[in-house]
């Protein structure tokens, strides 16, 4: 059993039409690759709400800050789509860069306001970046419903913030952020951990999940984050680029 792999606009578009002629409901979920299980949980959350999901595949350069961090991004198609093909989606559409921007494209998808502070101070132009992309794929697959993990919740919120300012007609669905055994959240890049660095990651969301009961009970806001920023320092982190409470 595989996959199919389309990896233009034009085959993607064809096939989706059929799948319209049939009235079918259409999913998808965007991602970069490297799937693990957060993400295969967002294809089966899929699959229970539409008669066709598209999983897209492209490692989106215009949301990289540095060369370096794109190249060393991991890329496993063939393993991904050996994931795929067990759970039932139905296309794995992996388009390559000259196909997502081909020469002249020049337009910038910029959302501002849930853009700005938190990872986009630290990351210039990363959601531009991702704006664009989701834009495209939207517009591309033509979707009816999209899945995005609440992992990344700065993403999630710009995600919706575009898709609803461009009247896009399109359901962003958030699933639940998968986490491994110990705690850390799921995530590509967690294979570019260092074994010191991976035995002290679980320790941030145990220290976020803590701050979060007491805030809850009704301790000051500014002491509970002053005391979780140290707290994470103290667990082996080198920097706290923000800790903040958004209500």
């Amino acid at each position: 059993m595989s996959i199919p792999i389309v990896r233009t606009v034009a085959e993607l578009r064809g096939t989706v039409a059929a799948w319209r002629r049939e009235g079918l409901k259409v999913a998808v979920v965007p991602t970069m690759g490297a799937l693990h299980d957060g993400h295969l949980s967002l294809v089966r959350a899929a699959l229970e709400r539409a008669d066709r999901v598209i999983v897209t595949l492209f490692v989106n350069p215009k949301q990289f800050n540095s060369a370096a961090d794109l190249a060393a991004y991991p890329r496993t198609e063939h393993e991904d789509a050996a994931k795929l093909a067990p759970l039932g989606a139905h296309m794995l559409y992996a388009p390559d860069g000259a196909e997502m921007y081909p020469e002249g494209f020049a337009t910038t998808v910029s959302v501002a306001g849930v853009s700005e502070g938190l990872c986009g101070a630290y990351r210039p132009g990363h959601f531009d970046g991702v704006a664009t992309v989701v834009a495209k794929l939207f517009l591309q697959t033509g979707a009816d419903i999209a899945f995005f993990g609440e992992k990344d919740f700065q993403q999630l919120h710009v995600v919706r913030r575009m898709a609803r300012d461009l009247d896009i007609p399109i359901e962003i669905v958030a699933c639940r952020t998968v986490r491994e055994k110990d705690g850390l959240a799921m995530s590509s890049r967690n294979a570019r951990l260092s074994a010191s660095e991976r035995q002290a990651a679980p320790r941030l969301a145990a220290i976020l999940v803590e701050a979060a009961h007491r805030l809850t009970a009704g301790a000051p806001a500014e002491d509970v984050l002053a005391e979780a920023r140290q707290a994470i320092l103290s667990a082996g982190y080198g920097q706290v680029e923000y800790l903040e409470l958004r209500a």
